[in-house]
This record gives C-alpha cells, structure tokens and sequence, in this order.
C-alpha cells in the first residue's frame, strides 16, 4: 500500500483502522459512535485530555449513557494530578486496537490530538528520557520563557522549530532534551507519514464562522451543565501541569483565583478554543493521507460510511495528489 493511500485491508488481513480527526467543535465524537455501530466497531479515544479522570465537562468527553452502547477505550486512565505521555498513549492504544481486532471488531479511532493520532497509527518511535536534564530545560522556561528556548531549537534544529509553536513548553522542553540525549536532531524522530497501523482517515471541516459558532456554544453549553463546579472539584485534588494548562480548564482556574471575572474567563475560553482549533486544522490539514468531508453535511454518516467501504474495497481515491473540497480553516 503507497505511503499516503487509504485502500484495501489493513495488515494481517485486518479491515482499516477508521480515524476520525479535525478540529474541536466539529462533530466527530457524534461520528465516530455512528460509524462504530454501522461497523461493528469499537472507539479508541485519540484526545490527550479525555485520558483524564474527572475532565469530563471541559473536554466534551460523552456521557457513558450517550455513546450508543458503543465501547470506548483509552478514556479515564489518568489521574489529572499525572502527567500524560504520548508514548504511553502509543503503547495503551495500540494494545487497545489489538483488543478490539482480536474479538472480530472494527478499531474507530476518534481525537483531535494529531501527536496522539500519528503516534498510534505511524511509525514513530519515542526516544527515552532523562529526569535531570528535562528538569534543567523545565527550570530555563520558567527563568527564560518558552521563546528564549524556541530560539535555541530554531538553530539547532530549523525543521523541528518550523512545527513546534513558540508557545508549546512542553514540546520545546522535549525537542532539545531528545537532541541532548541522542546527538541527532528531533526532526529525525518526528513521522513521515508511513502507517504502522493502515487507516481511512476522515476528516472533517467547517466553515470557520459556522465553527466559531460551534465554539461559542460550546463554550455557554460547559458553562451550564457545570465546567466552574468541575475545575473547583479537581482543583480541591490537586492539578499536574498539562490538565492546570489545557484549554478551559486554565481559564475557569484564573476565575477561582480571582484573576478573570466571569464574562472574561467565559470569553478567554472561547477564544482559546478557537485558536486550538486553528493549530488542529493546520495539523491535520499537513497530511495528505486524510480524507476530508464536510461537517456541516447533513448526511455525512453515510458519506462517511461510504468512504470507509471505498477504502475497503480498494476503490477510494488517494487523499494524496487530490484537491480536497473543504478545508477552509487550512486555508
């Protein structure tokens, strides 16, 4: 099978994985559980803050009684006082596809996270890591700011830089400690699109003011069914670096501490969440494997459906090479 092409059985006479992937807001959990029934399917979640227990409401996550009897996996493996790993992530997703294929069932993967995603379905491989000298990039951010040490990634790493935001710690930290550790760039480590896992990815696009929208709503829908009460209640145990930092929860945190009314916590997380779904569209709009659709199509389940079945057959037409009819938050 080509690099970019989705067609055909997967490996070991397996069907395709599905994925499912795009922006927030645009409906692919509602997606993803209506491809998993008409497939006899199982979801793999690929969304770095649904791995948190108790993140429920500040992540869309959907209620157990909302998922159509569909089983999910990969959700509530972490205490958000913890640290999420995508490494960690590869090995439990992998090991859950693997489940889901030994009982005859149909692997739909679902998330926004494109790190997640490429880790679970590509060939990519996670150097190690050393406490010491993370501890000591962590301890420069905080004296010098993430762009001091973006600066340093730029010149000793340009490809790696070009594709880590100034603003992403985390990610800066991690790129000079795998240049530290190994001598070679992080570039060399990041994937290439090779599938370890062959997969259909659907993904899905919105009109950017139909999506800002979305956004908006989403935000009022958080607010009302009890996101404020959810961030005391988890601040109360106690809060690691990624669940303090992600989008919604460090707004309503900035609110509880007195720093943002209500109104300005409100409208920070909506913003926030628009930009997040700025960076995911550019993410997934670099790989040219995906196969896109409209969001906003009243019948994308069955668009969708019939995507898959083209792609088992062997019959899709390649995402690589082709013009994609919507992609307007890449645009």
């Amino acid at each position: 099978m080509a690099r970019g092409t989705a067609a055909g059985a997967g490996e070991a006479g397996h069907p395709l994985v599905v994925a499912v992937v795009g922006p927030t807001a645009t409906g692919k959990s509602d997606l993803g559980i209506a491809l998993a029934q008409a497939l006899d399917g199982e979801v793999v979640n690929a969304d770095a803050l649904q791995l948190y227990r108790g993140m429920d409401v500040g992540t869309a996550k959907v209620p157990p009684g909302e998922r159509g009897g569909v089983p999910h996996h990969v959700l509530d493996v972490l205490d958000p006082t913890q640290e999420a790993s995508v490494a960690d992530y590869q090995v439990l997703a992998r090991a859950a596809v693997a489940d889901v294929r030994a009982r005859g069932r149909r692997p739909v993967v679902v998330g926004g996270s494109g790190l997640y995603v490429r880790a679970l379905l590509d060939r990519l491989e996670f150097p190690g890591t050393d406490p010491e000298v993370r501890a000591r990039l962590e301890a420069r951010v905080e004296a010098e700011g993430s762009r001091a040490l973006h600066a340093e990634l730029s010149r000793a790493d340009p490809a790696a830089a070009a594709r880590i935001e100034p603003r992403n710690a985390r990610r800066v930290v991690r790129a000079l400690e795998v240049i530290a550790l190994t001598g070679r760039p992080y570039s060399a480590h990041l994937p290439d699109h090779t599938y370890a896992l062959p997969a259909l990815q659907l993904g899905l696009d919105c009109d950017r003011a139909v999506l800002d929208d979305r956004v908006a709503r989403r935000t009022a829908r958080m607010w009302e069914t009890g996101l404020v009460d959810e961030v005391r209640r988890l601040r109360a145990g106690g809060l690691g670096r990624t669940a303090a930092r992600a989008t919604g929860y460090a707004e309503v945190l900035a609110l509880l501490a007195g720093g943002l009314d209500e109104d300005a916590a409100r409208s920070a997380v909506t913003a926030g969440t628009r930009r997040l779904a700025r960076r995911q569209m550019g993410w997934f709009g670099r790989d040219p494997r995906v196969h896109w659709l409209d969001a906003q199509d009243p019948d994308l389940a069955e668009h969708a459906l019939a995507a898959v079945r083209a792609a088992d057959a062997g019959t899709l037409v390649s995402a690589e090479g082709a013009a994609p009819t919507h992609r307007t938050l890449g645009s």
